[in-house]
């Protein structure tokens, strides 16, 4: 009576379990018994205690009408009632209001599909990544990688996963001790190692890492990110050795140079010695006594004014 708001008087001898349940309800059970059994079931009283007749249990969810009118979801438990002779003089049905289990069940769906969508959303992060990620335990065993690391190792996330981390690496003595001073340290930056692929590509990879814990700061692993930086690692050997050989261009200019100076400054001393030898005798010429005669003094003058220009034109090039 609290529950249906019916008074007993209303009901007993007045009406089936049916005339309380949802009509749309009682069809749709009635379909599917029927396919299920493969009997023709009307709907009515008959589809709610069919398979209570036929001695199987049966407990179902329905929707039961209020004398307001009002909803609620119950559960219904169906037993039939026999005589001495196990011959059915009733049945038993026993509806428990359901709502709040429903609502639960509501809320933990909808809870379920939000943990759902927020894996999703992070598997999708970590999928698109460029870098090759990957989590271990503290022992340096592989608990989960993404693409990126499976093309990097050229084998499955389930081949990968329960691996011990170091197997992968050209150094995996260098590749354990990266782990451990990782949890040493809580984190470690730019850590370099050489990744082989399982047909013997390798790859060098520069590596970001830190540990990580549970919400009651229990340590649990290790996350790491390698970048490929193969690309990059040949460009700075080009670099290198272009600047090496730079440097030997330099040098070898710088000793060029200094081998011209010293030959320029040689060939300068060796010209201007005999030139002002020269010069001078034939300014001694112009100045002695008795004076030159004109033809001497046209002489000395050509070799003056000859010598001075040599002099100028040593002094531009040398």
């Amino acid at each position: 009576e609290r529950m249906l708001g019916y008074a007993a008087a209303d009901v007993v001898d007045q009406i089936t379990p049916a005339d309380i349940s949802d009509p749309q309800e009682v069809i749709e059970r009635a379909a599917a018994l029927s396919a299920e059994l493969g009997v023709a079931i009307a709907p009515g009283f008959e589809a709610l205690v069919f398979k209570a007749s036929r001695g199987i249990e049966d407990i179902y969810e329905l929707s039961y009408i209020r004398k307001d009118d009002s909803r609620f979801d119950a559960l219904v438990s169906v037993t039939a009632l026999r005589d001495a002779g196990d011959a059915i003089i009733g049945y038993l049905l026993i509806g428990t209001d359901n709502t709040a289990r429903k609502r639960v069940e509501a809320e933990q769906a909808i809870l379920d599909q939000s943990l759902r969508d927020q894996q999703f959303y992070t598997r999708s992060l970590i999928e698109s990544n460029i870098d090759a990620l990957m989590t271990t335990d503290p022992r340096g065993i592989i608990t989960d990688v993404n693409q990126q690391m499976e093309a990097l190792t050229g084998c499955t996330r389930d081949e990968l996963i329960g691996a011990p981390f170091k197997n992968y690496f050209t150094d995996p003595e260098r590749a354990e001790a990266g782990i451990k001073r990782v949890l040493r340290e809580g984190r470690v930056s730019d850590y370099e190692l050489t990744a082989r692929s399982r047909d013997g590509v390798e790859t060098m990879v520069s590596y970001n890492a830190s540990t990580f814990h549970d919400r009651g700061r229990n340590l649990r692993g290790v996350f790491a990110a390698a970048r490929d930086v193969t690309e990059r690692k040949r460009f700075e050997q080009a670099l290198q050795e272009n600047n090496i050989e730079l440097e030997a261009a330099k040098a070898a200019a710088e000793k060029a140079n200094l081998a011209k100076s010293e030959f320029l400054s040689s060939m300068s001393h060796e010209l201007r010695t005999p030139l002002n030898g020269v010069l001078g005798f034939a300014q001694l010429m112009a100045s002695d006594l008795p004076a030159p005669s004109p033809a001497q003094q046209r002489s000395i003058d050509q070799i003056l004014k000859g010598g001075w220009y040599l002099l100028r034109l040593i002094n531009e090039i040398l």
